[in-house]
């Protein structure tokens, strides 16, 4: 018979625990879910909340997580857009309280930092789409050039070349390309990620 645990705090010895089964591999379909991150004004045009409605429908049916400001305008619209086609929402308020979040919100993260709410919005993905947009879209498009995550502008603010260099948004017309060439550069800045290469932003940053 196995001895009694003692009223000091016992129970059974180490080597008389149970052993704990071996994690199994993961599946080759397992993936972490990517984000990609839209912006644009809060009161926006009829092009720019119908471009933003197609741009979330597509990234849903893509399988990314679409992730944003939270409130009215381009970021009600892809919300809109990306839970018609089942897709997850994920909105960071910039007060503290869940309300704020538009209906299709799934996930509302209140932050209570008001704009510097702008940075979590900016960084938190694989890639930004900038549809539209007035200053606190053009400071989330700077933010995130700075960390080297690649931004596709929808009829957005079109930067400097004198003053950037090699740094620049590259401008689309419609929802599918801005889609498909942010997970094209997405894919490819992952790829230089996991070789080891980091971008000139990244490194400055």
């Amino acid at each position: 018979m196995g001895r009694e645990p003692t009223a000091g705090g016992g129970g059974p010895r180490p080597r008389d625990r149970p052993r704990v089964a071996p994690r199994p591999p993961p599946r080759e379909d397992a993936r972490v879910r990517r984000i990609v991150s839209v912006i644009g004004a809060g009161n926006c045009t009829r092009r720019e909340y119908n471009l933003a409605h197609e741009v979330g429908r597509r990234l849903a049916e893509r399988g990314c997580v679409v992730a944003c400001g939270g409130l009215l305008g381009v970021m009600e619209a892809v919300c809109m857009g990306a839970r018609e086609a089942n897709g997850l929402t994920l909105g960071f308020l910039p007060g503290v309280s869940r309300e704020e979040a538009n209906r299709y919100v799934d996930l509302a993260v209140p932050t209570g930092i008001r704009d510097a709410r702008n940075a979590i919005v900016a960084t938190c993905g694989d890639a930004v789409i900038a549809v539209g947009g007035k200053l606190g879209t053009l400071s989330e498009i700077a933010l995130a050039l700075k960390r080297g995550i690649p931004v596709v502008g929808l009829f957005t603010w079109k930067l400097d070349p004198d003053r950037l260099f090699e740094t620049r948004v590259p401008s689309v017309q419609t929802a599918e390309e801005a889609v498909d060439l942010a997970l094209r550069l997405a894919d490819e800045r992952e790829r230089d990620r996991q070789s080891g290469v980091a971008s000139p932003a990244e490194s400055d940053a």
